[in-house]
């Protein structure tokens, strides 16, 4: 039953996490989103991920390595935005 509460508790967060990354990618402006936020959280998940391993917790393994996962994407994504908008006012700079 305890487990049954973890895996539950993991599937909401990932699918609240999965709709945010969602939604940043379909924004067509690059938002401030704090480059030291996804730092924090990619090396938390990271060091979860190894305490998980360590005390055996596979719903923690399992949602911790997702977490990483997504905290990467969201990174990549605000980056990747982040260069198409400097691009975008690059270009419409008159000489």
């Amino acid at each position: 039953m305890e487990d049954l509460v973890g895996w539950l508790a993991s599937a909401i967060l990932l699918a609240t996490l999965v709709r945010q990354i969602a939604k940043q990618a379909r924004d067509p402006h690059s938002e401030a989103v704090s480059t030291w936020l996804f730092i924090g959280q990619a090396t938390a998940s990271a060091l979860f991920v190894l305490y998980s391993v360590l005390v055996g917790n596979w719903v923690f393994i399992v949602t911790n390595s997702c977490l990483l996962v997504t905290a990467l994407a969201g990174q990549i994504l605000s980056w990747r935005r982040r260069r198409a908008d400097e691009a975008a006012a690059g270009s419409r700079v008159d000489p």
